[in-house]
């Protein structure tokens, strides 16, 4: 306990910078004092004239902007092929208001709709939303597809693109990489991409991809990625054998780390070349969870001048989807310990982005009454690291 107190005593002055970053939002815009934790429901079932919300993605732009994007599951909850719109809201407040929602991709009907969105910010300020729709994942076809799209935003999320199909791009019988044109379906792990800011490969911005194989339901996953800002894309061999969706992690060595949902010790994997060619996987013990979707969020790095490199994961602290927590790693993801608890209940996906008054955002899948809501959590960085350990159930 002694050396616990030494710790966090040491941490308090770390956190003046480590979990900032710079911005040029307006100060004016909302509370001056948002260092402190509150939370707000941005969907509950029947609000917008949807029946059901999911799968959210958090995005906070170098302006201090907050992107807020999910499912609009209108008629039930069920994946594609239902029909299902794409919409954000917007919060340049810090996540204490929203805007009313926008339509990203609007559904046109059952195997016409559009889901499972994943954000990130380009170099050159644009943002980039992949997301699939189509033909659901188990059923598809190179004949009758789930397909991949990308939209582009250059004014914060506030327009968007029409979505441009790059299916053909990522695997099927056109796939440049050959290894890919074994597969029959590729989805994105929803939430957040990464951006690459070190080394030979920086500005590279990459998505997991889940990709089905043709034989058999058993999934693999690839990173597709892009050095132009999103034009043109390209596969990495495989990453993760007998995989799910999945999350990236640029470590401060430059290595990539990709996170895989797995059933009971999450799987992990490393590249060396940005994404492009992969390691031996493995599971960590320290990162027991149920089958489910979750984030990555680097709030320390020591090579940009902080004294310890923290990295943050959430995911439910149970092998039922239930009590989403954040777990923390202070050795660049080897493990990872502290789980401080979002909800204590059911729950499911999160997302997660670092803001600039030193507090975490999450957008979390609450089910309390078996149908999910989405809710915004602003969390000090500070209330997180000193939260005392949960036991996993």
């Amino acid at each position: 306990m002694r050396k616990r107190l030494l710790f966090f005593t040491a941490l308090t002055a770390l956190l003046i910078s480590c979990g900032k970053k710079e911005s040029s939002a307006n100060p004016e815009s909302g509370d001056s004092d948002t260092a402190t934790f509150f939370e707000l429901c941005l969907y509950q079932p029947g609000n917008y004239g949807s029946a059901n919300w999911r799968i959210p993605a958090l995005l906070c732009l170098k302006d201090g902007s907050l992107l807020a994007v999910c499912d609009k599951r209108r008629y039930n909850e069920s994946d594609l092929p239902e029909d299902i719109d794409i919409v954000i809201r917007r919060s340049v407040d810090k996540g204490h208001t929203w805007s009313e929602p926008v339509t990203i991709a609007e559904g046109q009907g059952v195997k016409r709709g559009y889901g499972d969105a994943a954000l990130v910010e380009c170099e050159n300020g644009d943002v980039v939303c992949v997301f699939v729709g189509g033909n659901g994942l188990w059923a598809s076809t190179e004949s009758d597809p789930i397909r991949s799209y990308v939209c582009r935003s250059n004014d914060g999320g506030i327009t968007w693109s029409q979505p441009e199909d790059i299916t053909s791009q990522l695997w099927g019988s056109q796939a440049s990489n050959t290894v890919c044109r074994s597969y029959k379906a590729s989805f994105f792990g929803s939430g957040n991409g990464l951006r690459l800011t070190r080394g030979e490969n920086a500005g590279r911005i990459m998505f997991a991809a889940a990709m089905c194989r043709k034989n058999a339901n058993i999934l693999d996953n690839f990173v597709v990625y892009s050095d132009d800002n999103g034009h043109t894309w390209h596969v990495s061999n495989k990453a993760y054998s007998g995989g799910d969706e999945a999350k990236l992690m640029e470590l401060v060595d430059g290595r990539v780390l990709i996170s895989v949902r797995q059933n009971g010790e999450r799987g992990y994997n490393h590249s060396d070349d940005g994404g492009e060619t992969w390691g031996t996987q493995g599971r960590w013990t320290s990162l027991r969870s149920n089958a489910c979707n979750g984030d990555m969020l680097r709030v320390c790095s020591m090579d940009h001048g902080d004294s310890i490199n923290i990295l943050f994961h959430s995911i439910p602290n149970s092998l039922q989807r239930e009590d989403v927590s954040i777990f923390t790693s202070r050795d660049e993801g080897e493990t990872w310990q502290d789980p401080y608890l979002l909800f204590d209940g059911p729950s499911v996906y999160s997302s997660m982005t670092l803001l600039p008054d030193g507090c975490v955002g999450v957008l979390l899948e609450k089910n309390p009454s078996g149908q999910c809501e989405i809710w915004y959590q602003h969390i000090p960085v500070k209330l997180i690291l000193q939260e005392t350990p949960l036991q996993n159930h």
